[in-house]
């Protein structure tokens, strides 16, 4: 399934990216790094030491949504809680250091910043520290972050939901803020995960990938008549506009506009690392539905864009200007 892009098209849609306001709800985190090099085992216990020759912070999660709606030339609204603590500190300049709003951001002191560490030594991943709560957010919370996104919703051209299942997006949280969506008139897109995963209906893309569809139906896909089965399964419970399920190096199935599966062909080179591609998938997508790409269209440019993001190591978002560069060359 290849749309027929001419340099006109991808002129007009590149163009309509700009300035697009997303809101993008869910968990919040922050990535730290520690680069460095293992010359000596500890003398405590039998683990290597770290001699860190650099330390940096990053956006994780439903954050790093943000930023590729920033970098893809849209103005992202990041919308979730972070706690009290140094590392909401790190996470709220690398927000003024982006230029993105923190008035969405909830800080709430019974919870922790979610955080995940990495030890790297040369090439070597050593360890990875997370520090985070699964706990459901308070209603009192849920309230603060429905009334922000309410007050803000007639700014906005679409919300992206974005569950990593960190306790933000609750049944209520998800219920009110699809309501309002979609009574404001807003495109909706859905990146879930495991829990809740029913709890996303009446959007309009649904997009999770084939590991989680067959860990929400208990069931493990054995051919394409699976895929097909429980595409158009999740389409008819959830009432979703599209369903779109990411297959890895097998690109992306879609479903939806009362036809058969479009497959969606790999756009990846070379991988690299695969960290932060669904992130900018969905983000891809939802910036070309709100800026007038038909379905087609915008699930082409977010494959495509995935692609391009495997190539990188580490989290890196996709510019506007290197996207489009690139689908233009393949015409």
């Amino acid at each position: 399934m290849n749309p027929k892009f001419t340099k006109k098209r991808l002129n007009e849609l590149k163009a309509a990216f700009s300035g697009k306001r997303v809101a993008v709800v869910g968990d919040m985190m922050l990535d730290c790094y520690y680069w460095g090099k293992v010359k000596r085992i500890s003398p405590e216990a039998p683990v290597p030491v770290v001699e860190v020759d650099d330390e940096f912070f990053r956006f994780g999660g439903a954050a790093n949504v943000a930023l590729n709606i920033l970098k893809l030339g849209g103005i992202p609204v990041p919308i979730g809680v972070i706690g009290e603590d140094n590392d909401s500190r790190f996470f709220k300049k690398l927000l003024n250091e982006s230029g993105i709003t923190d008035e969405g951001i909830i800080c709430d002191s019974a919870r922790p910043t979610t955080t995940k560490t990495r030890v790297i030594a040369g090439s070597q991943h050593v360890v990875r520290i997370d520090k985070e709560s699964k706990e459901d957010i308070h209603s009192e919370t849920e309230n603060k972050l429905l009334q922000y996104f309410e007050s803000k919703a007639d700014e906005l051209d679409a919300l992206i939901l974005e569950d990593y299942n960190k306790g933000v997006l609750t049944k209520t949280v998800i219920k009110e803020l699809i309501e309002i969506a979609n009574r404001k008139g807003l495109v909706i897109t859905v990146d879930p995960k495991f829990h809740n995963f029913f709890e996303y209906k009446n959007v309009t893309v649904f997009k999770p990938n084939k590991k989680e569809t067959e860990e929400a139906f208990g069931v493990k896909f054995s051919g394409s008549g699976d895929l097909d089965f429980y595409g158009n399964k999740l389409l008819d419970e959830l009432k979703s506009r599209y369903v779109m399920i990411t297959l890895g190096e097998a690109g992306m199935a879609l479903f939806g506009d009362n036809s058969s599966k479009k497959q969606v062909p790999t756009k990846a080179r070379k991988v690299a690392d695969v960290s932060g591609a669904g992130d900018t998938v969905i983000s891809t997508l939802t910036m070309a539905l709100v800026s007038g790409a038909d379905i087609t269209e915008a699930a082409y440019l977010a494959n495509f864009a995935g692609g391009l993001v495997c190539g990188e190591v580490g989290i890196v978002p996709i510019e506007s200007e290197v996207l489009f560069r690139e689908v233009m060359e393949e015409l």
